[in-house]
């Protein structure tokens, strides 16, 4: 699918569909802007957010059909970025072939770019009769648009559906080595610097608490580092981007009853949000110094498993008694942090499906986010609103702590109750970043659509690639440093 823009006047332009945002105000010409106006009078169109209307052969148009799709009471980023994946999806089931996105100015452009990847998304072909998505072509008509902004919303929705693509492929073909060469790929094509570590490696670095959540399985784990290092790089501060990578989580001997276990190819998502951040970060060029880790494992039970009630050893010394093996992100997390700080990292976010607690408390709707940093998480919560990805700030206060200080170790894995288990996860990964500003991004109840919605299908949402963009972006222009 091709996705590109285009200045010729609206009129003459044909094609299967011209997508009209209700609230967009694009000239469309006398004849097609009176019908819409007679549609909304009688009320057969109300403009609300998602609703689509169709008109055939609009008057004085060269398009075969006008569609019509709300966006409520005003058009902005997150509006836009909706629309423009619901206009592609409606064009994919219809079979149009050519599709014309009209807008009033340049102004949203890049939203609707990234819509328009977001809604062309091709899952993974497994079915043997699936066939290609039937959109050619995807122009957007936007007066006094900036290519270059264009360029940008092009290259993030693209970096979106890397990792939903991953996210979406099953255990069998992605492990901890497939996930990492293809990131070493990727990363390499995007200018990244790459670094695999395999299981000898993170045994000389003592990563005991990564290493434990491994020794179950039949497939080795895998550290990746990608870095992006510009040589016109702002200020002095290193970015680490820090994913959790379990390719298929089991929960080990702690083992999860079936009906929980057939969704746990996406407990790799937090790895590969930071994937498609870091190669978007890397192909936009933009001047701030960023590395990114990958923690990747596969938690498997047998009779080389990590036990209930064993004491392992993490890569900062501190020792941790395993309570539950399906608490097992946060060991995997624990050491990548500490190697992140051992390298410089001067601000740490992380990105992890990490408890079924934040599914309960925020739903499918906000990203639980927790912070040492003010600024920090101030900073990532005021990039996402601008684009309409949602973080809820969760409380850090020292109590919650206390259920996961160890009687035998320094730490355990998790606390004795269900109490605030968001929070007390996040306060064991805490005592692994050593002070540095760090943000900790709980995507477990958002990383996965359980349903199709308009701009998307069942399965990976891809969130937190565009907003980690953002921080980056802003972060470069002043907005942190």
């Amino acid at each position: 699918m091709n996705i590109s823009l285009h200045d010729g006047p609206l009129a003459e332009l044909e094609c299967d569909a011209l997508v009209e945002p209700l609230a967009g105000g694009a000239a469309l010409g006398q004849a097609a802007e009176a019908q819409i106006a007679a549609l909304r009078e009688s009320g057969e169109i109300a403009g609300k957010p998602s609703e689509l209307t169709i008109l055939h052969e609009p008057k004085e148009l060269a398009a075969k059909r006008l569609m019509l799709l709300g966006v409520g009471d005003a058009l902005d980023a997150n509006q836009a970025f909706r629309m423009a994946g619901q206009a592609v999806r409606g064009a994919q089931q219809r079979k149009f072939k050519r599709v014309v996105i009209a807008l009033a100015d340049g102004e949203l452009v890049r939203a609707v770019a990234e819509g328009c990847a977001y809604g062309g998304y091709e899952r993974p072909k497994y079915k043997s009769d699936e066939s290609a998505a039937a959109v050619e072509e995807i122009l957007i008509v936007a007066p006094g648009a900036d290519t270059g902004v264009f360029e940008a919303g092009r290259i993030v929705g693209e970096s979106v559906n890397v990792t939903r693509r991953l996210v979406d492929t099953p255990a069998n073909d992605l492990g901890p080595e497939e996930f990492a060469d293809m990131a070493e790929s990727m990363g390499k094509a995007a200018g990244l610097d790459v670094e695999v570590l395999d299981e000898p490696a993170l045994e000389a670095l003592g990563a005991g608490s990564l290493l434990s959540v491994a020794r179950g399985s039949a497939r080795p784990p895998r550290l990746v580092r990608l870095s992006w290092n510009p040589t016109d790089a702002t200020g002095d501060s290193h970015l680490f981007l820090v994913g959790k990578g379990v390719t298929f989580d089991t929960g080990g001997l702690s083992l999860k009853p079936a009906n929980s276990m057939e969704k746990m190819k996406y407990d790799m998502a937090g790895a590969a949000t930071m994937l498609g951040a870091i190669t978007a970060i890397a192909r936009l060029g933009l001047p701030q110094r960023v590395s990114c880790l990958l923690g990747l494992v596969e938690n498997m039970p047998s009779g080389t498993a990590t036990r209930p009630g064993d004491i392992v050893q993490a890569m900062n010394g501190k020792t941790i008694e395993v309570i539950n093996t399906d608490a097992e992100g946060r060991l995997v997390l624990a050491d990548a942090l500490t190697y992140a700080v051992r390298e410089g990292a001067t601000h740490l976010i992380d990105a992890a499906t990490l408890t079924g607690a934040v599914s309960v408390a925020l739903g499918a709707v906000n990203i639980g986010l927790m912070s040492n940093n003010d600024s920090l998480q101030s900073h990532i919560t005021a990039s996402g609103q601008s684009i309409g990805e949602q973080f809820w700030a969760l409380p850090m206060n020292d109590e919650y702590l206390e259920p996961m200080k160890g009687d035998l170790s320094d730490l355990r894995n998790a606390g004795t109750d269900r109490k605030a288990g968001t929070i007390t996860a996040a306060k064991f990964l805490e005592q692994f970043v050593d002070g540095t500003p760090w943000a900790h991004l709980d995507i477990a109840g958002t990383a996965n659509l359980d349903k199709g919605v308009p701009n998307a299908p069942k399965g990976a949402s891809g969130i937190a690639v565009r907003s980690l963009v953002r921080v980056v972006e802003n972060w470069a222009n002043g907005g942190l440093g």
